[in-house]
This record gives structure tokens, sequence and C-alpha cells, in this order.
């Protein structure tokens, strides 16, 4: 669980929530008519947009932002080092059968135990690396698409009620309840892009970005490992990966 994602959630609604409260009667701020067009109005215009499966898909990939475990990166070199003294050791078929916790890495090692050349495994890891990165920025591009049609609903939520509003002039009643589909449009648009689809969208490519420079340390040990060389050469060289603060000198 990140608790980050979900206390920032929690955290600035809560805040918003309390605004109300404070000032006054939280009543005065739901309204069916606007929640319809914004909510409602953003989700089908966002789904014009894209295909129903990728669409349908979107809560999935939103969960990534609340749930995905991020791999430190100190360990995985570290349990890099192990397989590559291993392999210089016994030869990539001592790899077979051993622990190994990332599954991208996993799927290398195999490869590397089937005995493919280098440029195999090069293309096939490559190859997938692309593929997924372009699966978590797509469904981080809805969120993105969410986040620009959202205010986007408010504007047109908030002409829509400035027309009701100077067509019923002569109706002194009908203008309280127009001017608050004009005003509460813009604020649930506003809501809507600002504390949840952009803030999703800005974790989702954080989180895609994470994965490919994972993805990407673990190819390039990988080949490093599939080449012979020493297990000091290939831990110095994906420690390029971490801040130097972080570094720490084996032993």
């Amino acid at each position: 669980m990140d608790l980050a994602t979900l206390l920032g959630l929690i955290g600035s609604f809560a805040i918003v929530i309390a605004a109300i409260v404070l000032g006054g009667s939280g009543g005065m701020f739901v309204d069916t008519a606007s929640t319809l067009i914004v909510l409602i109005g953003s989700t089908f215009v966002v789904l014009m947009q894209y295909p129903l499966g990728q669409f349908l898909g979107a809560g999935k990939v939103a969960a990534k932002a609340f749930m995905f475990k991020t791999v430190p990166l100190e360990s995985l070199i570290d349990e890099i080092f192990s397989l590559a003294d291993a392999a210089r050791k016994g030869g990539l078929l001592s790899l077979e059968g051993m622990e190994i916790s990332h599954p991208f890495m996993k799927k290398g090692i195999q490869l590397l135990v089937d005995g493919h050349d280098a440029t195999v495994v090069k293309n096939q890891l490559s190859k997938e690396i692309k593929l997924s990165y372009e699966r978590h920025i797509n469904g981080a591009k809805i969120f993105k698409s969410l986040g620009d049609v959202g205010p986007a609903m408010g504007m047109i939520g908030t002409l829509v009620g400035l027309v009701q509003m100077l067509a019923n002039m002569d109706d002194p009643k009908s203008i309280g309840p127009s001017m608050a589909i004009a005003l509460l449009t813009t604020l649930y648009g506003a809501i809507l892009a600002n504390m949840f689809a952009l803030p999703i969208q800005a974790k989702l490519d954080r989180r895609a970005n994470e994965e490919l420079m994972t993805q990407q340390l673990i190819l390039d040990a990988l080949l490093s490992i599939q080449l012979g060389q020493n297990p000091r050469v290939i831990d110095g060289m994906l420690k390029a990966y971490i801040a130097e603060n972080k570094r720490i000198e084996r032993e």
C-alpha cells in the first residue's frame, strides 16, 4: 500500500470538506445536475477517446497508484551480485532453480539458462520492456484526459446554468438553482481534475518510470552475466542506477 497516495487523497478531500462545513451548510454544495454534467459527462467524453477495453481497464491501472510495491534497487543489485558470482563459478546452468525475486529477472535468467545468445536475450527483453512501459503510460493517459475534460465540462455546466438563469430572470425563484449549477459545475470540474485525475496520472507516470528503470537495470545485468563479467564489475556498473549517497562499497 502506497500511504503517500492514500493520505494525499484523503487529506486533500478532508481539508476541502472541512472548509465547506466550517463555512456553513454542506448541503448547498451538493447538486445533482452539476454531478451529472461533470462526473458522468466527463466519463463519457473520455470514453470516446479510447477503446472500450482500455477504458474499462483504467480502474485496474489506477490501483497501481495505491498498491504498487517499489523494488529497492540496492537489494536488487545485491541479488544480482550473488547470481553473477554463482554464474561465474558454476556456469549459467548453475542459475537454474535458484530463487529469484523479480519476475522480469526470472524470465531473463531462464533465457540465459536455455542457452539463447545475447542478441535474442536483448531483443526479447527490450521488446517486453517497451510494451510494458507503453501499457502503463496508456493507462495513465486516461486519467490525464479525465483531468483535461473535467474542468471543460465544468465550464459547459457553468454556461448551462448561466443560460438558464438569464432565460428566467423574470422568475426570481429560478435564479438561485441556476446559479448553483453555474458555480458548482466549475467547482466539481476543478476538484475532479486537480484532486483526483491529475495526481493519479502523475503517480502512474512515476510508477511506469520506476519500473522502466528497474527493468533496464536487470537487462544490463543479465547481458553482463551472460558475457561472464566479474561480479564486482557488474556491481559497480549497476550502482550508476542509484543515488551516489546510497551506494555502499562491497567488501
